[in-house]
């Protein structure tokens, strides 16, 4: 347990000194404090997976590559087959979650940041993110592809997965088509129940390809967020989806 808290203790530290710079030089919305409304809130989600639900979906993913993917022949040409699988396969459970209500409840609680910043890409309801990372590297395991790439490949898409939600602006020319970036994800997290635009937060040349590409130019200001009224705390937060409607 200790060498967990220790790992989560030095991953905030890590990230903190890597985007907390980039956020004070290069900030999507220059007004916006580094501790704003809900900041404890969004510690306590990045507490939560890193101590926990992280290593539950490591848990399941690796129990799954033992009952399926050890018994298939792995091979590394079969890697970026199962990358493009993978993204295919997140993008249209992503647009499922904003579709179908039930899985809708589990994914509004990471829609519900009102404040982007690289700590808000930790708000996440552990359902949502289960489901995802088991969407995400069903393809792979499947493939036979190791855990080993797998955990590189999941260090790589994690960081930039926090720097699209992060409150930052970087011409990174081609490569926003390739990796996703802040301006295209923002965009998706504004205040609308149903979003319908920028759902390959990773790849989002799949936008393009099914036509749920937005990036009006020049960017105008919008709100972030939910309309509907959504509870504050961490705890109330997870357990708003089991909440009868």
């Amino acid at each position: 347990m200790l060498a967990i808290l220790f790992a989560a203790g030095a991953s905030f530290v890590v990230l903190a000194a890597m985007f907390g710079p980039l956020e004070r030089l290069f900030p999507a919305r220059p007004g916006q404090p580094v501790f704003r409304p809900d900041w404890l809130t969004d510690g306590a989600f990045f507490l939560g997976q890193y101590l926990v639900f992280n290593l539950a979906a490591i848990w399941l993913l690796s129990r799954l590559w033992s009952l399926v993917g050890q018994h298939t022949s792995p091979s590394l040409w079969l890697a970026p087959p199962a990358v493009l699988a993978g993204d295919l396969a997140v993008y249209w459970f992503h647009r499922a979650c904003h579709h179908y209500p039930f899985l809708w409840r589990f994914h509004a609680v990471h829609h519900s940041s009102e404040h982007l910043d690289w700590l808000a890409a930790h708000r996440e309801h552990p359902v949502d993110g289960l489901l995802t990372q088991l969407t995400q590297n069903l393809p792979a395991v499947l493939l036979g592809v190791t855990p080993e790439w797998l955990a590189s490949l999941a260090v790589f898409r994690g960081i930039w997965a926090i720097f699209v939600h992060s409150n930052v602006r970087l011409p990174l020319g081609p490569l926003r088509w390739l990796f996703g970036a802040p301006e295209l994800h923002h965009w998706h997290h504004a205040r609308d129940p149903h979003q319908t635009h920028n759902f390959a937060n990773l790849a989002p040349w799949l936008d393009l390809l099914f036509g749920t590409h937005h990036l009006p130019k020049p960017e105008s200001e919008f709100r972030l967020g939910l309309r509907q009224p959504w509870p504050r705390t961490y705890i109330a937060q997870l357990l708003r989806p089991f909440r009868r409607r």
